[in-house]
């Protein structure tokens, strides 16, 4: 069972760090060949090392001010405005944006072309690691935060029926924020479950193993909150399962709130929704479900964190004493990089005080969360250097012996 859940989730897993190694280091192409300069992608745009550059197009690099000048061999070279700025010496590494993709979206006047050098300017204060680390915890943790994640969850719910089976849920879970104004983003949220249902009336071996319904959830949120951060929209279910006992069979439909604040160290908030079913095949019970998740994380250094996130359900349509299902526990998780790509890790462990009739009465939860955080441009120079640094080295160790 685990099995067959770790050979679906892999390839995904290897097609999206591929996919995020290709955007990270597209290839330079100079007069129609590809060039060998060290070429980096961060939040949309692209930068390159100057001085690669220079040595790939026989151009002299000098630099005056603020500007950084790229004069072709046998042309003229150029002559620029006076500027009253003493000029800088030239760094190792000078990075100006690809051509195509300026370095901002704000206009700018002609001399802003090239990036400036850490030298040209003053040097910006810059957050440490730790600061950053537990800024991207703290979005991590907001289910409505502005930031592109996918976590991929792992369920496992033990002893369900008279012989103690084992039930197991995946859960792919991206998370897209959208910009619709400059007050208001939308926050989408989509659960797809690869699920393993046993036969609780078999021992052994019998079962169901596939997708589960799709839940999608939107959020309309205040793109700039205060202490209190909010989103309201409609959560859907939607019948994809593959296998009747996989799923209820229902197009159903409700609404859906979230709330959470962050003093401190802490994390704290609650995301409640009701579906009621509208559509579906007609010989399947009709759905009214409740669904409570509480969290409370307290940050700690170097990226760990402990945390209680159970997820309390209700269905308003079972007999009396079985329609809750009441959780309690939590764990801990730790915000940190594997190369360059931030993940969020997590484990819990969870009992239930109360849950229906053959049902489990205690369960893990293990998440692996990729994030993708957008960065200031301090950040973003110093993430440059630390990447062009990298690929040099790359190129160099790369490089036949003379």
């Amino acid at each position: 069972m685990l099995k067959r859940i770790l050979l679906l989730s892999l390839p995904l897993i290897f097609l999206l760090s591929f996919s995020a190694i290709a955007q990270q280091n597209p290839t330079l192409i100079v007069g129609g060949q590809p060039g060998q300069a060290p070429i980096v992608q961060i939040n949309g745009k692209s930068y390159v090392d100057i001085e690669a550059l220079a040595r790939l197009t026989n151009s002299s690099v000098s630099i005056k001010g603020n500007q950084i000048i790229l004069t072709p061999a046998a042309s003229a070279p150029s002559t620029p405005p006076a500027d009253s700025a003493p000029s800088a010496p030239a760094a190792h590494l000078m990075l100006v944006a690809a051509h195509g993709q300026p370095m901002d979206s704000e206009p700018s006047d002609s001399t802003a072309q090239a990036k400036p050098t850490a030298t040209d300017q003053a040097p910006a204060a810059t957050p440490s690691e730790e600061a950053r680390t537990a800024a991207l915890a703290k979005a991590a943790q907001n289910p409505v935060a502005d930031m592109i994640s996918f976590p991929m969850q792992n369920n496992t719910n033990f002893g369900i029926g008279p012989y103690g089976r084992d039930q197991d849920v995946l859960n792919f879970q991206p998370v897209i924020p959208l910009h619709l104004t400059k007050n208001w983003n939308l926050i989408t949220r989509t659960i797809l479950p690869v699920v393993w249902q046993p036969d609780a009336s078999q021992p052994t071996g019998q079962g169901w193993y596939g997708l589960g319904d799709l839940n999608p959830s939107l959020f309309f949120s205040p793109a700039k909150s205060g202490k209190l951060i909010w989103g309201v929209g409609p959560a859907l279910v939607f019948p994809t399962a593959t296998a009747p006992e996989l799923g209820q069979g229902k197009v159903s439909a409700g609404p859906g709130v979230v709330a959470l604040t962050t003093p401190g160290h802490w994390v704290i908030g609650a995301l409640a929704n009701n579906v009621w079913s509208f559509a579906g095949t007609g010989s399947r019970p009709p759905v009214n479900q409740f669904l409570l998740q509480y969290f409370v994380n307290y940050n700690m250094k170097r990226g760990w964190y402990v945390t209680t996130s159970p997820i309390i359900t209700a269905d308003w349509r079972a007999s009396s004493g079985n329609a809750l299902t009441l959780p309690f526990g939590g764990g801990f998780g730790r915000i940190m990089k594997i190369g360059f790509q931030p993940v969020n890790l997590q484990l819990q462990f969870f009992g239930n005080a109360k849950y229906p009739a053959g049902t489990s009465p205690w369960g893990m939860r293990f998440q692996v969360a990729l994030l993708y955080p957008k960065f200031s441009k301090a950040q973003e120079e110093e993430m440059l250097k630390m990447k062009l640094e990298q690929l040099e080295k790359e190129q160099q160790q790369g490089a036949p012996k003379k």
